[in-house]
């Protein structure tokens, strides 16, 4: 199982992440992920983390599709990914309704299908074969009508690799059966290894469409990691960010992680969760999280309980491990249990 270094996002300022991202390398981890919602992006920060860095792959955990248009997704794809020597993995994600109609004012709808076009642009322009022309419902390149100028383009650089690695953000069946379909790999949050039966029946699903086996797609999860001596503080310190998710990252009724972990047994105590924090109950909010929840999603306590479950992970067909901590000793237990 490869590890990975999930950077996140800024919060109300830029964060120092580059003495992490070291400590990682110096490791032998095999990734550092960078992120957005509405303030930092996950570009600018992961080029430089790149220029300060020599070996360890440079990934986006996600670049938010409706951000960009798929030809500005591969501009960026191909630059990073010659300027860090074929460091880079590309991870797009739909992101949901609140931020895409809210922040970038256009319409979430149709993901699935806006998701596979997208990534038949973004691979077209990879392959770099002939000019692009791509004629779907959702994406129209060259725009038909307007000046009536436009015509197909190849792009002017030379990608250094036509088959850079593609990751999407999935958490549900028909989002990771269509990852497990046209992309290398899905990047699942708040994943829980005791209920990757369902998660594994989606993948194969999604394979079986694309004719490829198990082998050639990376599952790469999201995993919160706090180490130290007391385990229900270490529990207590995860609650925050489930909280966030399942009570806060999308309305009533559309929040895809309050979703999940229903789909996992815990839906009376997501519900409870939403309500405290749509009230402004951040505090019920936290306290509603099941320390069960926490055991299923993330990896706490003293490094040898961390390394003891981490078995979980791997046997539920886990590729590549992206932790996402702040904590030196949490990088140095979860390498010291890989190795």
């Amino acid at each position: 199982m490869r590890l990975g270094f999930h950077l996140g996002y800024w919060g109300a300022g830029p964060v120092d992440a580059l003495p992490l991202v070291r400590e990682a390398e110096r490791l032998g981890f095999d990734s550092v992920w960078s992120a957005e919602a509405y303030g930092s992006d996950a570009v600018s920060w992961l080029a430089w983390v790149g220029s300060q860095t020599s070996r360890i792959g440079l990934g986006t955990a996600v670049m938010q599709m409706p951000a960009r248009t798929p030809a500005a997704t591969a501009m960026t794809a191909i630059t990073l990914d010659h300027l860090s020597g074929g460091r880079f993995r590309l991870g797009l994600g739909t992101s949901g309704p609140q931020v895409v109609e809210g922040w970038h004012g256009v319409p979430f709808d149709h993901p699935l299908g806006r998701t596979r076009e997208y990534v038949a642009i973004v691979r077209e322009i990879l392959r770099r074969e002939r000019p692009v022309e791509a004629h779907g419902r959702f994406y129209d390149v060259p725009l038909s009508g307007g000046t009536g100028l436009g015509r197909p383009l190849r792009s002017i650089v030379h990608p250094l690799r036509p088959d850079l690695p593609i990751y999407l953000a999935a958490i549900g069946p028909r989002n990771v059966a269509l990852a497990a379909e046209i992309a290398d790999g899905v990047i699942p949050t708040l994943f829980a290894p005791a209920h990757a039966a369902a998660f594994e029946a989606s993948v194969a699903e999604g394979l079986a469409a694309s004719g490829r086996d198990r082998s050639a797609f990376d599952v790469a999860p999201l995993v919160t990691i706090v180490a130290g001596p007391d385990v229900q503080a270490c529990r207590d310190a995860v609650k925050p960010f489930v909280a966030l998710y399942v009570g806060g990252m999308g309305a009533r009724g559309r929040n895809f992680y309050a979703s999940l972990v229903g789909r996992y047994g815990y839906e009376a105590e997501a519900g409870e969760i939403q309500d405290r924090y749509l009230a402004g109950d951040r505090a019920g909010a936290m306290a509603a999280v099941p320390d069960a929840l926490v055991e299923d999603v993330a990896l706490v306590g003293p490094p040898a309980r961390i390394a003891e479950r981490m078995v979980a992970w791997r046997e539920a067909g886990v590729g590549t491990l992206i932790a996402a901590t702040t904590q030196p000793d949490a990088l140095r237990a979860l390498a010291e249990a890989n190795a």
